[in-house]
């Protein structure tokens, strides 16, 4: 494993997304994947308050719960650093409809779920709590002020956001320097290798571009992470189809050149993917889920994956 620093925290080269963990994955798998990724030098685990409401019998407390159940049973939450989101959960009161009925990023909810993870984790304090969808119907100064207060109580160590335009993130760090108050120093966002279409739609989520890697090369101290990293398997899965918002004319370029690559370093295209990822300016830190062992070790081998300057450049341009 290889490590770097998040804010002022060293965290694995890799985050361990544990999304259905205790809703589709059962209790014992999500164990043992937690066990291995810690064994092979994983320390950083992703998860959020709402994990995962939407399947049957399900209420979003799951992933939570199951973590604070690892880490209770492992007894090594100081060696862990834990993420977990707020913000996207259902609220009854604001209707039935998702995800217009999310809970936002008010300061009063800010406040109030970060206690409710906190009590579903098991633990006094999350290394790193993001804002998990933006919600322009809060000034961002509300909100920056809500997670600052957060973590002058020691509630949370880090704070970060997750689908905000790298314009609202500008935004947000500046209110934040403005008001004296921690700032955002990890940005999630959909990002991989494969690009999508001008026209495509992810809905709430966003996509990191070129906007949102320029600006973060330029503030040492922000943190970029991937999610859906690697398109929930369809690199590799023929199986798998890849999302209609990146199927367009350059797809087949791109597919094509990832393949190649793989071929030439004795890789899989999902292990090309990470490596490209991590070894980027700037670097990402790319959220890796796993529902098996051999997908969980896949990803991690990727670690050590290193390309040179003309394998990625031909990666680039395809």
């Amino acid at each position: 494993m290889r490590y770097r620093m998040l804010g002022d925290r060293q965290v694995s080269a890799l985050c361990l997304g544990t999304l259905p963990f205790g809703a589709i994955v059962d209790e014992a798998t999500s164990f043992a994947l937690l066990d291995r990724f810690v064994e092979r030098g994983g320390t950083f685990v992703d998860t959020a308050n709402c994990y995962c409401f939407w399947v049957d019998g399900c209420c979003g407390d799951e992933s939570e719960l199951l973590l604070g159940r690892w880490l209770a049973a492992r007894g090594n939450r100081d060696e862990v650093v834990v993420a977990t989101k707020l913000g996207a959960r259902p609220d009854p009161a604001r209707g039935a409809e998702w995800p217009a009925n999310r809970e936002g990023l008010s300061a009063k909810t800010v406040e109030q779920a970060a206690r409710e993870s906190l009590r579903r984790l098991g633990t006094d304090r999350i290394d790193l709590l993001y804002g998990h969808v933006d919600d322009p119907a809060t000034p961002v100064e509300e909100t920056v002020a809500a997670f600052g207060a957060l973590v002058r109580e020691g509630v949370a160590g880090r704070v970060g956001i997750s689908n905000q335009t790298t314009a609202r993130l500008a935004r947000s760090r500046k209110a934040a320097a403005e008001q004296g108050v921690a700032p955002y120093v990890a940005v999630q966002q959909r990002h991989t290798y494969l690009r999508p279409a001008p026209d495509a739609d992810f809905e709430y989520q966003v996509h990191a571009d070129a906007e949102l890697l320029g600006y973060a090369a330029t503030q040492p101290d922000l943190t970029v992470l991937a999610y859906g990293p690697l398109l929930n398997g369809a690199y590799t899965n023929p199986a798998k189809e890849i999302q209609q918002q990146y199927l367009h004319a350059g797809t087949d370029a791109r597919l094509t050149a990832l393949r190649e690559i793989a071929r030439a370093v004795d890789a899989t295209p999902n292990q090309v993917v990470l490596a490209w990822l991590l070894g980027g300016e700037p670097s990402v830190l790319p959220v890796i889920g796993a529902s098996s062992p051999a997908q969980l070790v896949e990803a991690l081998d990727a670690v050590e994956l290193e390309l040179t300057a003309e394998q990625r450049a031909r990666l680039d341009r395809a």
